[in-house]
């Protein structure tokens, strides 16, 4: 007679996930912050500046470093534990999976449109003066145009919407609720 209990699951394993990110994870996290604090900079002191090009093609250059750290960031996060998830309604859940779904789109998007817009504008892209991504497309100023639109008018405010609540959603977490979830990112 066996004293285990007659329970397939006795006999399983179950993986305990991690209570928080990992370190890949979280170093991908907060340099996309400061990456696209630093993209929107430059493009401000640009729009104020008489200083030439200059803010412009850091702005772009900055602007393919992100699409690049976003790749990477991607890779990081597919290979990388998840946290179990916070007991949450499956709505907010749901919330939270789609807020982050779309802020990673968002991320690829702007940089894909800034690429796009200047290489239809027939511009080369300065890579912080080590080299040029040159434009592999034909010039054609109305598609330039559709994506510098789709750039500014249609992409950036959805990143500030997407990031706002994504904020607003770990500030109601962290004080409200109380269940220290910047301690999973930080």
């Amino acid at each position: 007679m066996s004293i285990a209990p007659n329970n397939r699951r006795a006999n399983t394993v179950t993986a305990v996930k991690p209570n928080k990110w990992s370190s890949a994870v979280k170093i991908f996290h907060w340099g996309s912050v400061l990456l696209l604090i630093v993209v929107w900079g430059m493009i401000t002191l640009h729009e104020g500046s008489s200083a030439g090009e200059t803010y412009l093609d850091l702005h772009r250059a900055f602007g393919v470093s992100l699409l690049f750290w976003m790749i990477a960031r991607v890779i990081s996060r597919v290979i990388s534990p998840t946290p179990a998830d916070l007991p949450v309604a499956k709505w907010q859940r749901m919330v939270s999976h789609l807020t982050h779904l779309l802020l990673y789109v968002l991320l690829f998007a702007m940089p894909l449109s800034g690429i796009l817009m200047t290489w239809y504008g027939g511009r080369s892209i300065d890579m912080f003066g080590l080299f040029n991504l040159p434009s592999i497309l034909a010039t054609d100023r109305g598609q330039a145009r559709f994506f510098n639109n789709l750039h500014t008018d249609v992409i950036w405010p959805a990143i500030l919407v997407f990031t706002a609540i994504h904020i607003l959603g770990a500030l109601q977490h962290q004080f409200i609720k109380k269940d220290n979830i910047m301690s999973r990112i930080k």
